[in-house]
């Protein structure tokens, strides 16, 4: 086996011009003053997501704040496209504005699984019964006691598909029955520990919303969230005449290689750079994919968390119940080794949950929220009366950009943790 050439072990970076105002945009924000913050503390944040970009990882970052359901922060560094990690120079480029379409990734489930909560307010289905009585055919091979809620919280058994190497195609996504087939025969079990369910746990509960409701998942978000929420994107895949526009995805930050890149491959069927050059594909933009294919902009991502922080009610219409959403966020089970992640997780029924330290920075134990291949991050946060959404393109699992990543979230806790 050859020996990676120097080049190759050195971290793919973004061209970072020295001075960033050329490549900042804003949006509309209210006066922080208004909600209790200072113009410093905006100021603190604002240099902190400069920071993220010019860790070279990021070809873009954008950054929306909502406190007291007021948008606080809502900026943006960087390219949609043109200015990836080697890229030829010449590239045109086009910056990323506050309407540009990103692709959520793993985001996503935190959506799909408000769904599934949804319906389950609505009488369809209920979320301590068995797949197997929705769906049939999932009760094979030792998952016949598994539940609707042990799938929300990734403790199905099923966290990967086990297809042949020579088989593994992103493509094969785009065959809805055929993953579910496979998923349905696959092995499982409540009695296998937590592990995350990168792909297969959105397609199943994709699947019981269409057997249920006889609509497919696009079409019941459409109807529940997409539109009593206002959104423009925020669906599954992205239509043609939003693609001349969509963010561009690129690998970055270190070279992935042993022992990690067998991980990434065995929860997202093929390897790292396979799917980040995919999801730039018109085939990856055709196809639904419950767990990791939602596009939206950060203030769609923040709208729907704020919904969320504000019991289900957007702008003077409720979109659930109160209740509905306090179980969606409860703890299942406390934090655990994840067998797939490998790393300590704690999961409610479709959200990842912050700690006192977490994803979401130090001192988040009530924090709600989903990560998103690799650095995507939308949250909502009771105690600060704060919603957010972070989203970037460069998809880099080591390298420099991880301390101003975490550094972000810390700032954003301790700089917006003042309430009226």
């Amino acid at each position: 086996m050859p020996l990676p050439s120097p080049r190759g072990l050195l971290p793919a970076q973004v061209a970072v011009p020295r001075a960033l105002s050329g490549v900042q945009t804003f949006g509309a924000e209210v006066a922080p003053e208004s909600v209790g913050l200072s113009r410093s503390a905006i100021q603190t944040v604002d240099r902190a997501l400069a920071a993220v970009y010019r860790s070279g990882a990021y070809p873009a970052a954008s950054l929306c704040l909502r406190k007291h359901g007021q948008v606080v922060f809502h900026r943006a560094y960087g390219h949609a496209r043109g200015n990836g990690p080697r890229e030829p120079a010449g590239s045109e480029r086009q910056l990323l504005d506050l309407d540009t379409p990103v692709c959520l990734f793993s985001a996503s489930k935190a959506v799909t699984a408000i769904l599934v909560h949804q319906l389950a307010e609505e009488g369809g289905v209920d979320l301590d019964a068995p797949v197997a009585h929705y769906l049939p055919e999932f009760g094979r091979n030792g998952k016949a006691g598994v539940t609707l809620g042990e799938v929300l919280s990734h403790r199905a058994g099923v966290p990967g598909l086990k297809i042949p190497k020579a088989e593994r195609r992103v493509e094969m996504l785009n065959d809805w029955d055929g993953v579910i087939e496979r998923i349905c025969a696959a092995p499982g079990g409540r009695l296998r520990p937590v592990a995350y369910h990168a792909i297969t746990g959105g397609f199943v509960l994709g699947e019981v919303i269409r057997r249920v409701t006889g609509q497919t998942i696009q079409q019941y978000l459409d109807a529940k969230l997409r539109r009593p929420l206002g959104m423009k994107y925020f669906q599954y895949g992205l239509a043609p005449e939003h693609r001349e526009r969509v963010a561009l995805n690129y690998s970055a930050g270190m070279p992935v290689l042993f022992p990690v890149a067998p991980l990434i491959e065995r929860a997202l069927i093929v390897p790292f750079d396979e799917v980040v050059s995919a999801s730039n594909t018109p085939a990856f933009m055709d196809a639904v994919i419950p767990a990791g294919n939602l596009y939206a902009t950060a203030e769609e991502l923040s709208r729907f968390f704020q919904m969320l922080l504000d019991g289900g009610v957007w702008q003077g219409r409720r979109i659930l119940k109160e209740e509905t959403i306090a179980r969606a966020v409860q703890p299942r089970g406390r934090t655990v080794p994840d067998a797939m992640l490998l790393l300590p997780m704690r999961y409610s029924e479709g959200m990842m949950l912050g700690g006192p330290m977490s994803l979401f920075g130090p001192a988040t134990g009530g924090v709600y929220g989903h990560l998103g291949f690799m650095n995507i991050l939308g949250w909502a946060d009771p105690a600060r009366a704060l919603s957010g959404a972070l989203l970037v393109t460069g998809k880099a699992v080591l390298g420099p950009h991880l301390l101003p990543w975490a550094a972000l979230m810390a700032i954003i806790g301790r700089q917006l943790r003042t309430s009226n």
